[in-house]
């Protein structure tokens, strides 16, 4: 007992100590990712002083004009709405042609959109987003909470089936063991350290740990800017204390010659309230891993962390600010005036409050010259052309054009072409970013099967969305998924707005490419292009097209079984084209009697067709009898 004591202590001793180290290894970084914030904010007179804190010094004199003209912010929220475009939708890859790995890939695509709509994933990405486009680096947290999904009771006892669970991680949280090795998977260690109060210890781990004052990062306003005579405030990013509360150090090890399944260790203060084997079978091969994915803005080469634009943009952001300032500063002379007056000739208290305001009677002494107004000359030409070459190297450093940031065509550019290619040059300039983004939700969509494969061991039901609109329960276990190949369901969302397909889904009508051998425009072709073009409910019969295509997805999936009668008021040539769509799918071959069963349909449909022209709509009656018998 004593021994198993004195190896707890130890072990929470070295947590704590290795803890320390990486945090003292990593604090000139964080002082990095707090200016950034501070800038992103409006605080952009803060800095970074010698005894490591960041701190805005304050006026030099009175008169100082401190304003903000912040530039960052709308770099960064261009960037984030050009971003968002990404979309979240991922499908899975067959491992094979097999008919079984193929509706499991089609089951495993339907189980991922499911549990990414249940987790928020499209909210968590803009919020990983905003994290590494300021600071460089945002994570991914995916783990397995025992105390969601479906509710269970027996015996007078309550117990939950467990779900998956994603949350983003700030880069303030993640430790890892060597700051220059840039791939997560390759660090021998890394370290989860978040602030928790007590009550929530208690409530996860069900241990009772004592509380401390914890010091934490928060924005609050402070009164740091404005100009002579009047004042404004800016948010910044500054300390406070949180009472009662614990710093909780989750250290992730990985598999190696001491533990062979890894090993996580949790410390909470003085308190040690788990230690044992990775949780978690998340790497390929069902090997154990870490729970994270990491998303950075740029990458650095030889670095963990990523870097952000933001800190490429501070010293264009200063430059800027001290330019206008100065101007302002030179203006107020000019407004305001200065005034000369001879030692002992007026009041010049009187003077200096009341200024020489209209109407005034100035008295001044006998024999001694007036008090004159010194000549300030006039603003230099030089400020406004470092203003205009700031502007232009803030456009050279964020990458941002005015194009992207103010949807406004540069002066002289009139030629449809130039434009195309300034927009494909801004669409460039985020692509790297977009990369990481699409890779990170890849492998959180990887880590998300691969936890089901480990925990889902047995039925368990999910509502998920059919592929015709449809949303049913389904119910399956981890054997019934694969999802090892993960791949989006389009890459180009960048360059494939929603104004580039309307344009070219013009172009191909005009050039009759979308017609079939006839010259005609197929019904669906027509229901498809004006989705495409934004008029989808512009017309009242597409929603009975529309039903009529849901209808013949369904005897598709019937005839998977049995032989399926057509209907005297179907659509018989969407339903054709619909047929014939799926006799010469993948999922169609190799299944004879399916494909014959299809064919059979369709010749039926044809029949029909062939009976409704001649007006003989007794024999399509008939000819429905007759399947019947």
């Amino acid at each position: 007992m004593t021994d198993t004591l004195k190896f707890k202590e130890d072990l929470v001793a070295e947590v704590q100590a290795d803890f320390q180290k990486r945090r003292e290894a990593r604090r000139p970084l964080e002082l990095q990712w707090r200016l950034n914030m501070n800038f992103n904010a409006g605080n952009q007179f803060a800095e970074i002083t010698p005894r490591g804190e960041v701190e805005d010094l304050g006026r030099q004199y009175f008169w100082q004009e401190r304003e903000v003209f912040n530039h960052v912010a709308p770099v960064v929220e261009t960037r984030l709405s050009k971003l968002s475009r990404i979309r979240t939708g991922l499908s899975v890859c067959p491992a094979t042609s097999d008919d079984k790995d193929i509706a499991a890939a089609k089951f495993s695509t339907a189980v991922l959109g499911a549990v990414t709509a249940e987790n928020n994933l499209g909210d968590l990405t803009r919020e990983a987003s905003a994290w590494s486009e300021v600071t460089g680096t945002a994570f991914y947290k995916i783990t397995w909470d025992a105390g969601k999904g479906v509710k269970l009771s027996a015996g007078g006892e309550t117990a939950y089936t467990g779900d998956v669970a994603v949350s983003v991680c700030p880069p303030f949280e993640i430790y890892p063991e060597n700051l220059n090795i840039s791939e997560l998977k390759n660090q021998g260690s890394v370290i989860h350290a978040k602030v928790y109060t007590t009550d929530e210890v208690k409530r996860v781990w069900g241990a009772e740990v004592k509380g401390e004052p914890v010091n934490v990062f928060s924005m609050d306003t402070g009164f740091s800017v404005g100009g002579i005579g009047y004042g404004a405030s800016a948010p910044r990013v500054s300390s406070e204390i949180r009472e009662n509360s614990v710093i909780v150090i989750e250290r992730y090890e990985l598999p190696g010659a001491e533990h062979a399944d890894g090993r996580l260790t949790v410390v909470a203060g003085d308190t040690l309230l788990y230690c044992g084997a990775l949780p978690y079978a998340n790497m390929t091969d069902g090997r154990r891993g870490y729970p994270f994915v990491k998303q950075v803005c740029t990458d650095t080469v030889g670095a963990f962390f990523g870097t952000s634009l933001v800190e490429r943009i501070i010293p264009v952001q200063r430059a800027y600010n001290v330019v206008k300032n100065r101007k302002h500063e030179f203006m107020n002379r000019l407004a305001v005036g200065i005034l000369t007056v001879e030692d002992g000739s007026v009041d010049t208290d009187n003077l200096e409050e009341d200024g020489l305001s209209p109407g005034k009677v100035l008295v001044y002494r006998q024999g001694s010259n007036p008090p004159r107004m010194l000549d300030a000359g006039s603003v230099p030409y030089d400020f406004a052309s470092e203003e205009h070459k700031l502007l232009e190297e803030f456009v050279l450093v964020s990458g941002v054009s005015e194009i992207m940031k103010s949807s406004e065509i540069p002066r002289g550019v009139s030629s449809g072409r130039a434009i195309s290619l300034l927009i494909e040059q801004d669409d460039s300039k985020v692509a790297l970013t977009a990369n990481s983004i699409r890779n990170a939700l890849k492998e959180t969509a990887q880590h998300i099967l691969r936890l089901y494969k480990q925990f889902a061991t047995v039925k368990r039901l999910k509502r998920i969305s059919g592929e015709n609109g449809s949303v049913e329960l389904a119910a399956f276990s981890g054997s019934d998924l694969s999802g090892d190949d993960v791949v989006f369901d389009t890459e180009n969302e960048l360059a494939d707005s929603p104004a580039n397909r309307r344009s070219m889904a013009m172009e191909l009508l005009k050039m009759g490419v979308l017609n079939d051998e006839n010259g005609k425009l197929p019904l669906r072709s027509k229901l498809k292009l004006l989705d495409i073009l934004g008029f989808g409910n512009w017309e009242s019969a597409r929603d009975l097209d529309e039903l009529h295509l849901k209808k013949a997805t369904r005897e598709n999936r019937i005839m998977e079984k049995d032989g399926v009668t057509p209907d005297t008021i179907d659509h018989h040539e969407l339903h054709i084209q619909e047929h014939i769509k799926a006799a010469l799918s993948e999922h169609a071959d190799g299944k004879k009697d399916y494909r014959a069963r299809v064919e059979k349909h369709i010749a039926l449909h044809k029949q029909l067709v062939a009976a409704d022209a001649h007006g003989i709509f007794s024999a399509a009656e008939q000819l429905k009898d007759e399947q019947k018998n």
